[in-house]
């Protein structure tokens, strides 16, 4: 059995930027598969994908705070987090409807039977 190799401190802070910008591209991925499930009217698969997308942000925060990224990582960051809220304002746009139908419903103002 081999013994591990160490990894040099420019090399780790490589390695850490490079697992930051794995987190941003999997809760890009999250959103975009929600954005279809909303599409879809899945609304119970919007909910689980959320979920998901709330451990891997709590896991970026940590993760963050040891890797700092350099300037085309941030960059490249910056058009990730540009398309997850472009994916985020459409799925609010489709939830929206529902929204307003469930306010209704609890204010008691609609008949639970004419929900869609």
């Amino acid at each position: 059995m081999n013994a591990p190799e160490t990894l040099t401190a420019p090399e780790e802070e490589l390695l850490g930027a490079a697992n930051l910008i794995t987190y941003y591209e999997a809760i890009e991925h999250a959103s975009h598969d929600m954005l279809h499930a909303a599409r879809a009217g899945d609304w119970d698969t919007v909910v689980k994908l959320e979920g998901a997308c709330a451990v891997l942000i709590s896991q970026l925060k940590h993760a963050a705070n040891e890797h700092p990224l350099n300037t085309d990582e941030l960059a490249l960051k910056s058009r990730i987090m540009q398309r997850i809220l472009l994916n985020d304002a459409e799925i609010r746009n489709l939830a929206e409807p529902w929204l307003n139908d469930l306010s209704r419903m609890i204010d008691g103002q609609t008949d639970p039977g004419k929900m869609h």
